[in-house]
């Protein structure tokens, strides 16, 4: 039977409207100069980020046509080898990006956001092999073109020939490069365990390593320009530094200070269950609901993997709360933590907080364990805000007495949405109903988070119930 009452926190099952007097906002001029200082700091680094991605890519460009690669082309294996020789160059360029885009560095984090951060990973990533597969493709011709071999016998000169230096680490590192692209594709993802998903992704470091020992000694850019060979190396050892700082020192200077522990592991409902992690000195954090930490739990069967996991409670300055659901094999496991097992986390990231808000009146839209999130802003936005909570069944929801309570104290509504999305539920959060539930759903900003297929239809619900793109603030629960 699906479920599309309003479930509030009055005995009657209705919603219940708080008085949101006493809660009242700053002036909305108040308001409006904050977000546009914010606005102007958010878009300050964008634009110095694009700067120095294109200034880079330009670099590279005039090194490989000041190394003749146009001037000196005059047949078409010529040709060839100098497109070779450029996605190539920029191949190693983006492989050396892919690296920065997920090191976590806070300055990139806060400006656009983990979300945003991994689409634009993704998207540089098939880039990146493409250019890789142009490299290869392009070399291959283009020599045996010049060498007058077939391609079988030009291929077979190249890797075993002893011509070129660093053919045999290169052709290793393309292939497993190209072992992360086969473990990204979703059918491929799907039959695989984020342990496994994940270990396949750090031997990308390795094809980028391999890379430099094909790069530096085979590229006539690189061999006969000392500034070229200086200037690779120097973006080498750059995104290395930055590496080994944000993925390394930074996150055992923080198990230094911060001291984490599990304090408390909670089942919340049929395979969720809560941790509550405390330590010192956690107001220094500065930690805001709808954010999330990178954890890593220090014992014999979890301390080699991390996960990101949101907050699922305002962070009170003493303590830190996540809520997991049983979706994998590192998930359906944290609720055999126990209390004491040290914990190191990166963090917080994100921008799904209260900060990206641009209006005093607030929807926030959960599905299945998106909740978690969802309730830690919920306990302290202020304003006219309400809450839809979508899951499959009743026995899915989770947080319930925390939520009315908390929707009792702060003056805002909670409806629960409960059914299958298939059949005679496929229209629940449809446009229409999102208009039911919240007739003035266009004059608010809306905040939805959830797994990436539900996160994805509802946010083109949400446009099609005229909210404005600017107000849509999206948390999507995915591997990065």
């Amino acid at each position: 039977m699906q479920d599309r009452g309003l479930f509030g926190v009055d005995s009657g099952g209705g919603p219940y409207l708080g008085a949101v007097t006493d809660l009242a906002l700053e002036p909305p001029h108040v308001r409006a100069g904050a977000r546009t200082w914010g606005g102007l700091r958010r878009n300050a680094p964008a634009a110095f980020v694009g700067a120095l991605i294109i200034g880079n890519a330009a670099v590279i460009t005039w090194l490989w046509v000041h190394g003749g690669n146009v001037t000196k082309v005059h047949t078409t294996g010529e040709l060839f080898t100098s497109i070779a020789r450029l996605t190539g160059l920029q191949s190693a360029y983006l492989a050396l990006i892919q690296v920065v885009l997920l090191a976590r560095l806070p300055a990139l984090e806060r400006a656009f956001g983990f979300d945003r951060l991994s689409r634009w990973h993704r998207w540089n990533g098939h880039l990146c092999i493409d250019l890789v597969i142009a490299h290869v493709v392009f070399s291959v011709w283009g020599y045996a073109l010049m060498d007058r071999f077939p391609l079988g016998k030009e291929i077979s000169t190249m890797i075993w020939g002893g011509v070129y230096p660093g053919m045999i680490t290169a052709t290793i590192g393309t292939g497993l490069l190209l072992a992360v692209v086969a473990t990204s594709l979703v059918i491929v993802r799907r039959r695989l365990s984020y342990e496994w998903w994940y270990a396949v992704h750090v031997l990308a470091y390795a094809g980028i390593a391999l890379a430099w020992f094909h790069e530096i000694p085979t590229g006539n850019e690189l061999v006969l320009d000392r500034v070229a060979a200086n200037y690779w190396r120097a973006l080498f050892i750059a995104t290395i530094a930055v590496l080994v700082v944000f993925r390394v020192l930074v996150p055992l200077a923080g198990a230094l200070r911060y001291r984490l522990r599990v304090a408390e592991v909670t089942p919340e409902g049929p395979g969720v269950v809560s941790l509550r992690i405390t330590g010192r000195n956690l107001d220094r954090l500065r930690a805001h609901p709808g954010q999330f930490f990178v954890w890593r739990f220090l014992d014999r069967h979890r301390w080699w993997t991390a996960h990101p996991f949101s907050l699922s409670a305002a962070p009170d300055g003493e303590s830190l709360r996540i809520t997991v659901k049983a979706l994998g094999d590192h998930s359906g496991r944290l609720g055999e933590v126990r209390p004491g097992t040290r914990v190191l986390a990166e963090g917080p990231f994100g921008v799904f907080t209260d900060r990206v808000r641009r209006r005093d009146k607030v929807v926030l839209i959960a599905g299945g364990i998106g909740i978690t999130p969802i309730r830690a802003l919920l306990e302290t936005m202020r304003g006219d805000i309400v809450v839809l909570y979508r899951a499959l069944a009743h026995a899915d929801l989770i947080f319930r007495e925390e939520l009315e309570r908390i929707a009792l104290a702060r003056g805002a509504v909670v409806h629960y949405i409960v059914g299958d999305h298939r059949g005679g539920g496929a229209d629940l959060l449809s446009a229409m109903h999102l208009k039911e539930l919240v007739r003035d759903i266009e004059e608010r900003d809306v905040f939805l988070c959830g797994p990436p297929a539900m996160t994805a239809v509802l946010e083109q619900n949400v446009r099609r119930a005229r909210v404005p793109r600017r107000h849509i603030h999206t948390e999507r629960f995915a591997l990065t």
